[in-house]
């Protein structure tokens, strides 16, 4: 080997040829190889034989059949029904999605997507999948469940049909639709990761949402607020609203991060029918206040004297301020999140059962859930 001058550049360096032995046997069969495709080349009537008379060739097809069932054939349904919503006030835009519930021109989206338009005095612009796009008109909004209906003068839109998200299991197939960073018509897809998650969202007026949401790893960011999740069958089964991300010890990425949260399609029916006959939704209460600070199982109501409200369900059944409700409907109460979420679960004139505990004692109590004032 030839010595390296190191103040010669790398690039400089003379290369030597390298030599490779090839083992015997190895020779043998590739001369064997060789000679066989000779013979081939050396005699074209014979190759010409061989590939007309003893050789079955695959025809390839250009056309992709796509079942209706696929995610391509899902999306191919959903997407018409599907909006971006695009939002201007005098600090700024923002972006969202939503989706046709009725053909007449009733969007339903989240509350936060149009809530700076609205009470900012606004513009929301409605773009429809085909391009066309449309002055928004504000229907009715619902901060607690986080849900707003929007209406346009279109007609005859393909609305989405509606599914039964009480009967949607973990590890079902799902379907996210929306615009992500205003990126219109994008489809994911994913599961169902788990139910009956108590996820609190905070609007810019600084009222908070309870969502008993469902959980999907359906990739979701921001800007696909409003637009539907949908199941197997086409139907939208949930509303995606909010996205878990990662704190500052974690890098703080914003974007998704496989835990994407929807607010059930039961709710969001409910919720956009009140909001489209009477311009306003109501949620069912106890009548009583949470003290947010207690960190101990269960939910404590506060220790004030007006936490248990005059007349209502809690006060007729005998609940006092202190007590700390540690069940709803059987299941375990970790904290008042969790609570008010089963809560707004249910609906007005539900009768629920609870256990509280009252100076370390349970006790039980039935309640008939009335309409928030």
């Amino acid at each position: 080997m030839q010595p390296v001058d190191p103040n010669r550049p790398w690039w400089a360096v003379d290369q030597q040829p390298q030599r490779f032995r090839t083992p015997l046997g190895s020779t043998i069969v590739i001369a064997i190889i060789a000679g066989f495709v000779g013979s081939l080349i050396g005699g074209s009537a014979n190759f010409g034989s061989l590939i007309h008379h003893d050789a079955t060739l695959v025809s390839a097809s250009s056309t992709i059949e796509r079942k209706p069932d696929s995610v391509a054939g899902l999306a191919q349904r959903v997407l018409p029904s599907v909006v971006s919503i695009s939002t201007q006030t005098s600090n700024g835009g923002g972006t969202g999605s939503g989706f046709v519930i009725d053909s007449a021109g009733y969007i339903l989206t989240n509350n936060h997507v149009v809530e700076a338009a609205v009470t900012d005095s606004g513009t929301i612009t409605v773009t429809l999948n085909d391009g066309k796009s449309y002055t928004g008109t504000l229907v009715g909004r619902d901060s607690a469940y986080d849900l707003a209906v929007l209406k346009i003068t279109a007609t005859n839109l393909p609305a989405l049909e509606f599914g039964n998200s009480d009967s949607i299991q973990v590890g079902d197939t799902v379907i996210a639709v929306g615009s992500p960073l205003g990126l219109s018509g994008t489809v994911t897809s994913g599961i169902i990761s788990a139910k009956n998650r108590a996820v609190t969202a905070g609007g810019s007026a600084g009222e908070n949402s309870f969502i008993n949401a469902l959980q999907t790893d359906a990739a979701i960011n921001p800007g696909n607020s409003g637009g539907p999740l949908i199941d197997a069958t086409g139907a939208v089964i949930g509303v995606n609203s909010a996205i878990a991300s990662l704190g500052a010890s974690y890098g703080s990425q914003s974007g998704s991060i496989g835990l994407g949260f929807a607010i059930p399609i039961n709710q969001a029916r409910k919720t956009a029918d009140q909001l489209i006959k009477t311009g306003k939704a109501t949620y069912p209460i106890m009548g009583i206040s949470i003290d947010s600070q207690y960190s101990g199982g269960g939910a404590k109501i506060a220790a004030t004297a007006n936490a248990i409200r005059s007349g209502s369900p809690a006060a007729k059944a005998g609940l006092k301020a202190g007590d700390v409700i540690t069940m709803f409907e059987g299941t375990k109460v970790n904290n008042s999140d969790e609570l008010i979420v089963a809560v707004r679960a249910k609906n007005v004139g539900d009768t629920v059962h609870i256990t509280y505990l009252r100076a370390g004692t349970s006790h039980n109590a039935t309640l008939t859930l009335i309409a928030a004032p």
